[in-house]
């Protein structure tokens, strides 16, 4: 079955297709934007369709190995770019379905965890190749010495960053085990604070050192520093929240593991938000502005 849902007689294209979720799940992992996992899965298959697959034992470790040095490489391009990023950098949120394909629930739980915005944002302050160890160790479970064959790595190499990766992506998410019923109940409480102008409401839904992080990267209005305290965050959201304009629709979807906000004008997307829960409280607020980062998200 071809990507495009049409039936293929080439053997080589269905394997590369069988193996394409985990391959875009690791290349968006590594780079945090769709366009740049779909450029590197497309280059991926590029290269697996003209190699020699005679001398390949085993397909899915080959194009792991491919596409994460593939990711590895733009990845230390777009760094470079991100430095000179107007305001916060944000991950482009992504539409999470795991389907019938992951139906085990503690595997679930993994990928969703894997695929926050808390997760990725620790992520962007890790090494090209510690955020690498950490995605195919943490999120797909891959065995030290597969990922060390990927990365042309000694497997005590591999270990060492895995352990580091860890450690740092722990200080900066603890894990917490938030219900998603609890997460969209308190998402939209927080809608109905925010949008009411109920300021008491709000603070008590925040976090006291709460961080509200905005990406427009300079192409829409959004605070382009890091609000923080809960009053600041709290009157920034009232204020926001009172600014209703013809055509705006509001809509929950399942995006990037957990409950989120989608704003619509007109039936296009305008805004992202999404909030990080702890003890029951709200430790950060995610709003993207962005257009370039908002056109795939869902409009139904």
């Amino acid at each position: 079955m071809g990507w495009d849902g049409t039936v293929t007689a080439d053997p080589a294209t269905d394997l590369f297709e069988e193996h394409r979720p985990v391959l875009a799940g690791v290349a968006y992992r590594m780079l945090g934007r769709v366009a740049d996992a779909e450029d590197v899965v497309q280059e991926a298959w590029l290269r697996w369709s003209s190699a020699d697959r005679e001398d390949v034992r085993e397909p899915r470790a080959y194009l792991v190995r491919v596409t994460t040095r593939l990711a590895i490489d733009r990845l230390r391009h777009l760094q470079s770019r991100r430095e000179a990023y107007v305001g916060p950098w944000l991950p482009e949120p992504v539409v999470t379905d795991f389907g019938p394909r992951v139906p085990d629930t503690a595997e679930r739980a993994i990928l969703a965890e894997s695929v926050s915005m808390a997760v990725l944002v620790v992520l962007e302050s890790l090494s090209p190749l510690e955020r690498a160890v950490f995605v195919l160790r943490e999120a797909f479970g891959f065995p030290y010495a597969e990922i060390a064959d990927a990365l042309d790595r000694t497997e005590a190499a591999v270990r060492q960053l895995a352990g580091r990766a860890k450690r740092h992506v722990e200080e900066g998410r603890p894990r917490y085990d938030v219900d998603p019923a609890e997460r969209r109940d308190l998402t939209e409480r927080f809608l109905a604070a925010a949008s009411g102008g109920d300021l008491d409401q709000l603070l008590a839904l925040l976090a006291p050192d709460v961080r509200l992080v905005s990406d427009s990267g300079g192409k829409s209005k959004a605070p382009r520093r890091v609000i923080e305290t809960a009053d600041k965050v709290g009157r920034f959201l009232i204020a926001v929240g009172g600014e209703r304009s013809p055509g705006m629709e509001f809509r929950f979807a399942e995006l990037n593991g957990g409950a989120a906000l989608v704003i619509l004008v007109d039936g296009e997307p305008d805004t992202f938000f999404q909030v990080d829960i702890r003890d029951g409280v709200i430790q950060c607020v995610y709003l993207i502005r962005n257009p370039d980062k908002l056109s795939g998200l869902p409009t139904g």
